[in-house]
């Protein structure tokens, strides 16, 4: 399994799914995971050659991605995770004639913001993906709504190839915490309303449309933002001026930046009346599962996997991605109604708990695994992985 992120080093819901996923895989499959950086126990780390220190960091990353396409041979199939890994796990496919199976948690393409933060990097990481993604033996799917985009973006893939599998959450890890040390260290009142937001600060997570929305919340309700670094310094003087004048406007906003630990995260969670997911962009939203299986009602962005999760009306409440005026509204609505946004809450547990498990989705991704290295061993030298690109015919005149 090839990823970027793994513990203690994971920002982002691509690097949870791999800890959870590798965790509940251990145990059906001869697992070896390489990731990217520092030395850590339970992973081979690669880290960019020195002479591109100062290059653009999609440069790096290339350069990690040879040096795990040359560490591992003896494996039967290879397991890549976002166009940080793809072009590893297609470069293995074609050195050791093994299938490449590539996750996709989001589409290049779709997050053209993501050229502010890498430059002419950008069209290199699209490049990346769209040669793993078209060339992989399978391309596993977060949710039903990102395989209908993955068919949009990459229209030669060939349907049969893209096999849905949903991201997980451990309901015994994220579990209502009744303490309160959290929320005393933060100033977080637990005898009053709050409205978290858990991200990171970029485009795609929508935390300028929860700032807009912001004035239009409810008196007395606190805004809580859990925000990590933002990805570029002009997005983080946006994001800094908006929050300044709400600041202005309302005294009850706090304000936590950085990456949390899990256990505070939970706690927060936990205690909030209403967990906001303005997402722009988002094929299935992990954090959506974590407030869930805390007992938190979602208030999010019909967009992407997101209504796959959170149930319209019966775990949480849908509105149009960027609407700040319906965001408010939505949030309001259980805010002002603490008995529902419980009762939301509740049964957002019970899904989380009841769909959503990792060993569930470890026995599919493993079943996947089971089916391509049958169809490898079957096939001629000509047919294998790696010999061919494996999607449609397309006119390139």
């Amino acid at each position: 399994m090839l990823t970027r992120e793994f513990p203690p080093d994971v920002y982002g819901g691509a690097g949870v799914h791999v800890e959870y996923l590798a965790r509940a895989l251990a145990g059906l499959v001869d697992l070896t995971v390489h990731c990217q950086g520092e030395d850590r126990p339970g992973a081979v780390a690669h880290r960019p050659w020195e002479h591109l220190i100062q290059a653009n960091q999609a440069l790096q990353v290339i350069s990690t991605d040879l040096s795990m396409a040359a560490a591992t041979a003896g494996a039967d199939l290879v397991h890549s995770h976002t166009w940080y890994t793809g072009l590893a796990g297609h470069l293995t496919s074609l050195l050791h004639g093994i299938p490449h199976v590539v996750t996709a948690h989001s589409l290049e393409p779709l997050r053209p913001w993501k050229a502010e933060q890498l430059g002419g990097g950008y069209a290199i990481s699209s490049w990346c993906e769209r040669t793993a993604i078209e060339a992989a033996a399978a391309v596993i799917a977060v949710s039903r709504g990102m395989q209908a985009d993955i068919l949009m973006t990459y229209p030669g893939v060939l349907p049969d190839r893209v096999h849905v599998i949903h991201n997980g959450i451990d309901a015994r890890q994220y579990a209502p915490d009744p303490g309160r040390q959290v929320l005393d260290r933060y100033g977080i009142d637990p005898g009053r309303p709050s409205v978290v937001f858990v991200g990171r600060v970029t485009r795609q997570k929508g935390v300028q449309v929860l700032l807009r929305a912001a004035p239009r919340i409810a008196p007395g309700a606190q805004l809580v933002l859990c925000a990590g670094q933002a990805d570029t310094p002009e997005l983080q003087d946006e994001v800094s001026a908006l929050a300044a004048r709400l600041s202005a406007s309302r005294s009850d906003v706090v304000w936590i930046p950085g990456m949390l630990a899990r256990h505070e995260v939970i706690q927060i969670l936990s205690h909030a009346t209403v967990f906001a997911c303005p997402s722009l962009y988002e094929p299935l939203g992990i954090v959506n599962l974590e407030a869930m299986a805390c007992g938190t009602a979602v208030v999010a962005s019909a967009v992407g996997g997101i209504p796959e999760v959170v149930e319209d009306g019966r775990t949480g409440l849908l509105v149009p991605p960027g609407d700040d005026a319906a965001l408010a509204q939505a949030i309001n609505a259980l805010v002002e109604d603490p008995a529902r946004a419980a009762q939301l809450g509740a049964r957002g547990r019970a899904r989380a708990v009841a769909e959503f498990s990792w060993d569930s989705i470890a026995a599919q991704t493993a079943e996947l695994y089971a089916r391509l290295a049958r169809t490898a061993i079957g096939a001629g030298p000509a047919e294998r992985p790696g010999a061919s690109l494996g999607y449609r015919n397309q006119d390139t005149s």
